[in-house]
């Protein structure tokens, strides 16, 4: 989002404003604070162990829970409001995407393994994962795109990102165990973190073509009569 901004403004001429700036500067500083308090990684080092994680009843429950809600989405909610609500495509699109990353871990050990020489071309795991990734990934780009035919950029990017976020992390939460060792003062900066990643999407997109530069605010503030 923060690379699609300020890559616009030179490249395509478009103008970054004062809320632009201000919030690539919070987007940037809740994701230091994220990555300063964000959870260690259960190391999963190979598919045996990737396969049983993913047959965790916890992760079995979410996916297919995850699976019903998209698919009445796509069946039954998207031909009927998607046209007028711009949160069902979005949605559709976020609640693929945990099946996206996830696909996208298990295959990275794959590869990892590859290169190491173990033998994964005969393990079932890499190409079921590869089928999810193709249908998680083309029906996100399909539905996105949708998404972006009906409904002003400015409000799909920072709404996609959100909730493409949440779900992940909810993904990963579940799938990982990541924050089950978390301190409370951990939890509370990722939290923090998030939300300020959140107000600075806000305030890049909502005021996208509101017209203020530094000068006229400092110009105006200069202006204001000063108190007796």
């Amino acid at each position: 989002v923060l690379n699609s901004a300020i890559l616009s403004s030179y490249f395509l001429n478009e103008k970054l404003n004062i809320h632009g700036k201000l919030g690539c500067v919070l987007s940037i500083l809740g994701s230091t604070v994220m990555v300063i308090h964000a959870p260690e990684e259960e190391e999963v080092t190979s598919l045996d162990e990737m396969e049983g994680k993913l047959q965790d009843p916890a992760f079995v429950t979410f996916a297919v829970l995850v699976t019903v809600v998209a698919l009445v989405l796509i069946v039954v909610v998207a031909p009927k409001r998607g046209q007028t609500n711009i949160l069902i495509y979005v949605l559709i699109c976020s609640l693929i995407g945990a099946f996206s990353v996830s696909s996208v871990k298990g295959l990275g050990i794959a590869i990892k393994q590859m290169l190491e020489r173990k033998p994964v071309y005969g393990h079932p795991l890499v190409y079921i994962l590869v089928g999810i990734l193709v249908l998680s990934v083309s029906t996100q780009i399909s539905y996105l795109n949708k998404a972006l035919d009906v409904f002003n950029t400015s409000l799909v990017t920072p709404i996609y990102y959100v909730c493409f976020t949440t779900t992940v992390v909810m993904s990963s939460i579940i799938l990982f165990k990541e924050w089950s060792s978390m301190e409370p003062g951990d939890i509370i900066g990722t939290l923090s973190g998030f939300c300020s990643i959140i107000i600075g999407i806000f305030l890049l997109h909502a005021f996208k073509n509101t017209n203020i530069t530094w000068s006229q605010l400092v110009s105006t503030v200069a202006k204001e009569p000063s108190l007796p």
